[in-house]
């Protein structure tokens, strides 16, 4: 008998859920004739900003040029410094590049693979003007103790929330914690669009407008350009498309926990699994294991039709892109994770019983 498949992720059966709705509301937008900032981003922003608890939400178009329109809308002279952790997605570095500014690396928790806060004080300059935290996976970092850190040396704080829809820390939800936080709608998020799609949450009046400028060309006033802005607008029909789906968001992100309780029950101690703890709820956007035959061990997998993904092979100081820029530097905590690291299958097409083979099959490695 063929063993049973278990593709890492299959977004046509994570979509087909919301297949009538989501016609119902292409169907409304074209029909609309409004296809640019219209009724359906306003009530996206309404509606995401309400489920986080956040005052304001706008709607952009990547998670990428939600990170750089947070950095540019605080002004910060150029040169400055921004702490980030060295273990991220490069978005992360590059939206300080992008506002030229100077990324500072922080390495993580062995144990969550989220920033290492007593690691933070020690990278702080007098140039260091913010810290950009990413809550990695799907798992909040220590925001307490972070908040407290820039507190006490004047830092503003921005929250890549771009794997932690509905994660929160001490019962209170990414994304509310920072003077600004960026969010993806990439289509394998939890919250995911139909293409690429972000937004910028805050509680400031004054930063949402310069966020809403900032997408627009710079403009609040069509045709009155107040400042260098961006073309970064969230789309009408991903924003009514993301509408639905925010609808059943925790219903997703309960289905999602549940199959990690599996792993965490089933698996053998050979796996390492990220830590848990009472303060976090974790929203596993990705549920990493480590291991240390990761490729073989993935190799294995693959041959008994069971799908992987190693979120990330390369640490952002080991990429091209970053050469001369984040050299002279050693980050082995990170390289540690990046050479370890497995992604397995929890995704919200999957069932009980895909977890149930995919942990049979580990078991036996």
């Amino acid at each position: 008998m063929k063993p049973i498949r278990v593709d890492y992720e299959n977004l046509a059966l994570v979509n087909a859920p919301f297949k009538r709705e989501l016609l119902a509301s292409f169907g409304s937008v074209i029909d609309s004739g409004w296809f640019i900032l219209g009724k359906s981003v306003t009530e996206f922003e309404t509606n995401f900003a309400k489920y986080l608890g956040a005052s304001h939400c706008a709607g952009v178009a990547s998670g990428l040029d939600a990170l750089t329109l947070s950095l540019a809308a605080l002004k910060l002279e150029k040169g400055s410094e921004v702490i980030v952790p060295s273990n991220t997605y490069i978005a992360t570095i590059l939206s300080v590049l992008h506002n030229g500014l100077k990324p500072v690396l922080v390495e993580p928790s062995i144990h969550s693979y989220n920033i290492d806060p007593a690691k933070i004080e020690e990278r702080i300059t007098k140039k260091t003007k913010a810290v950009m935290v990413v809550h990695l996976y799907g798992k909040a970092c220590k925001m307490d103790e972070i908040s407290a850190i820039c507190k006490k040396h004047n830092l503003k704080l921005i929250e890549d929330c771009a794997q932690s829809h509905g994660a929160k820390f001490k019962n209170k939800t990414t994304g509310t914690f920072g003077d600004l936080a960026a969010f993806s709608f990439y289509p394998t998020k939890n919250l995911g669009a139909l293409g690429d799609a972000g937004a910028v949450v805050c509680n400031s009046q004054s930063s949402d407008n310069d966020i809403r400028m900032l997408r627009n060309y710079g403009s609040s006033k069509k045709y009155h350009n107040e400042v260098v802005g961006f073309n970064s607008r969230l789309d009408e029909i991903q924003a009514a498309f993301l509408s639905v789906k925010l609808r059943s968001l925790d219903k997703l992100n309960a289905h999602k926990r549940g199959l990690v309780e599996l792993y965490k029950k089933e698996l053998k101690a050979d796996f390492i699994r990220p830590e848990a703890h009472p303060d976090h709820f974790d929203v596993y956007h990705i549920f990493a294991v480590r291991h240390p035959k990761r490729d073989k061990l993935r190799e294995y997998l693959q041959k008994n039709e069971i799908g992987t993904e190693i979120h990330y092979p390369l640490a952002p100081h080991k990429q091209n892109a970053m050469k001369g820029i984040l050299e002279g530097a050693s980050y082995p905590v990170s390289e540690e994770i990046h050479d370890t690291i497995l992604s397995l299958p929890v995704s919200s097409c999957h069932s009980p019983a895909d977890i149930a083979r995919v942990i049979e099959v580990m078991n036996k490695f």
